[in-house]
Order: C-alpha cells, then sequence, then structure tokens
C-alpha cells in the first residue's frame, strides 16, 4: 500500500515554511536571507541553502539537497525526513485499506471515512470524505478487507493526513 508520487514531483511538494519551522525546532541557526529567494542555515558544520520561493526554477533539486543534508546531519533516512517535511502532495494516488466509517450523513449516501496507507514509506492514517457510488464501495472494502486506490490531492494538517477531493476510487482486485 503506497501513496504513488511521481520522483521529481515530491521534492515540489514541501512548502519551505514548514522547513523553516523544522529546522528552527531542531536547532538550526539561519546566518543568512537572500531577499525573498534564498535563506542559508548552519548546524554543526552542515549547511543547508533553502529555496523560499515554489517558483525558482531548481526549487525541486535545491529540496532534495535539503532532505539529503538533514538526513545526514541526523542520521536518518531520506524518507523519514520527506514524511516530516510533506505537507501538500497534489494528484496522489493511494493504495490503502479502509479501517473506520463513520456514521453515514442521513440525507444521502455519504460520510468520513479512515483508510490505513503507506505515505512517504510509513503507513499512516489517511482521512477522507466520500459520497454516493465511492461510499458503497468503500462499505464493501471495509466489509471485505479488500483493498482501494484512491486519487485525490493528499495535504498534512496538524500532524494529520487528509484526502480532499477524492476521486478514482476504486477496489484492488489484485488481492
Amino acid at each position: 500500500m503506497t501513496a504513488i508520487f511521481p520522483d521529481v514531483e515530491k521534492f515540489k511538494c514541501i512548502d519551505p515554511r514548514q522547513v523553516e519551522a523544522y529546522l528552527v525546532g531542531h536547532g538550526w541557526q539561519q546566518q543568512q536571507r537572500q531577499g525573498d529567494k534564498a535563506a542559508i542555515w548552519t548546524l554543526d558544520g552542515f549547511e543547508i541553502l533553502l529555496p523560499l520561493k515554489g517558483e525558482i526554477i531548481d526549487f525541486s533539486r535545491r529540496m532534495a539537497e535539503v532532505v539529503e543534508t538533514l538526513a545526514l546531519a541526523e542520521t536518518r533516512d531520506q524518507q523519514s525526513i520527506l514524511g516530516d517535511l510533506i505537507t501538500n502532495a497534489p494528484n496522489t494516488t493511494i493504495q490503502a485499506v479502509v479501517t473506520h466509517i463513520a456514521t453515514p450523513n442521513a440525507d444521502h449516501k455519504s460520510g468520513d471515512i479512515t483508510m490505513l496507507g503507506i505515505v512517504v514509506d510509513k503507513l499512516r492514517p489517511i482521512h477522507t470524505q466520500l459520497a454516493d457510488r465511492d461510499y458503497i464501495l468503500a462499505l464493501k472494502a471495509y466489509q471485505e478487507r479488500l483493498p482501494v486506490y484512491c486519487t485525490g490531492d493528499l495535504i498534512k494538517s496538524n500532524g494529520v493526513f487528509i484526502l480532499k477531493n477524492p476521486h478514482k476510487f476504486r477496489l484492488d482486485h489484485s488481492e
């Protein structure tokens, strides 16, 4: 069960403000700021050039370097660092198992569901809201413990993953 990120795209999904908050929280010191384009941060001989605008041509490559440097400095793997930093992954396909279905809305077949899937190499709960045919499929998947696929905009808010604008909800018949 995985969230499928196009390799280059995953670094575009990192918000520089989130990285700044992470750096401050982990003892890094900002040494220099180059307007609204970049900032240089240091810790124990490590240096990070943090791009501050997603419109910078090599933003993804620079963010990949940030993740690589953090992994080296913290002796952690890059996927773990990426999982801490990523806050938004548009148009992402999730393979998961439905673990919880809230009481449906009384007026029509819809409700909140929780799925368990791998996001950035870690098993995590993912919340979404489904309606009509997709909600019925989620019920079937829950009852029969069938894996599912769903595409949407994956965001992390207050440490919780939410799949917004879910579509292409389908059962995984490979099991």
